[in-house]
């Protein structure tokens, strides 16, 4: 009985230390992108942001919401920036529920640019049922949410394979190389041309995964570039009162005879 109990709390570390000693599925690093918001200067390519929203759009607003943003702030400084008159059009295609109204009856009109994104489900139980039992998550931090950030969002979404040999799947799961575990729920809804860009960008699908990747990015920090900015203006001001700080100290000991 001894020896047993032995080998179940052997059993149970090496679960613990060792989770994937006999799992066969590894998730390989994220693919490194030299992505134009990075860095202490970095800014987002609007050109991509406003593709990336299209792909949003088209492609992935029918399962994913994005809550925490409104129309307006897609005309917002540091953003897509479309008009105004685009932002009003983008909300207006959008059908928003919305009362009670007199008679105590809700009812839906017109989104305005105050309006936060439609959510495509009612709820998140709506979402999963809608979805073979898989909630699709919320794309507004999703950014921030996940390790790997950009870089693992980008590869996620290039990342589709035919399974390895030894390797099945149930009904409704896919290969993907770069997912932890390497099954995933939704499908490859990335193809070439599926978008048509407004501004005649071809929508390769390794396009279409770096714009909407980087729409998500910014989603998830609206506020990056602003950040940056102060950066650069603290940076700035510490270097001047360094400098300032190490000619005053130099007056302040020339007066004083350091000679023994």
């Amino acid at each position: 009985m001894a020896k047993f109990k032995l080998t179940k709390i052997f059993f149970l570390i090496s679960i613990v230390f060792f989770p994937y000693s006999t799992h066969s599925a590894e998730q390989t690093d994220p693919i490194k992108i030299n992505w134009s918001f990075k860095g202490l200067t970095g800014k987002f390519d609007r050109a991509s942001l406003q593709r990336g929203f299209q792909v949003y759009k088209e492609v992935c607003a029918s399962c994913h919401s994005m809550e925490y943003l409104t129309y307006r702030n897609l005309g917002e400084p540091g953003g897509p920036e479309f008009s105004e008159m685009e932002v009003k059009a983008i909300a207006a295609s959008f059908e928003v529920i919305d009362g009670p109204d007199s008679q105590g009856e809700m009812f839906t009109r017109p989104g305005k640019p105050s309006d936060k994104f439609v959510s495509p489900h009612p709820n998140k139980e709506a979402a999963a049922a809608a979805n073979g039992g898989a909630y699709p998550p919320d794309m507004s931090v999703l950014v921030k949410a996940r390790k790997g950030g950009a870089n693992y969002i980008y590869s996620v979404l290039v990342g589709y394979e035919d399974p390895p040999p030894g390797v099945t799947l149930d009904q409704g799961v896919y290969y993907n190389k770069y997912m932890i575990g390497n099954k995933i729920k939704m499908p490859n809804n990335l193809i070439e041309g599926l978008v048509d860009y407004a501004d005649g960008t071809e929508s390769t699908v390794d396009q279409m995964a770096k714009d909407v990747t980087t729409f998500l990015a910014w989603a998830a920090e609206p506020e990056l570039e602003e950040r940056h900015k102060t950066g650069v203006k603290v940076i700035i001001y510490l270097v001047l009162l360094t400098f300032l700080v190490y000619l005053s100290m130099k007056k302040i000991w020339s007066r004083i005879d350091t000679k023994v």
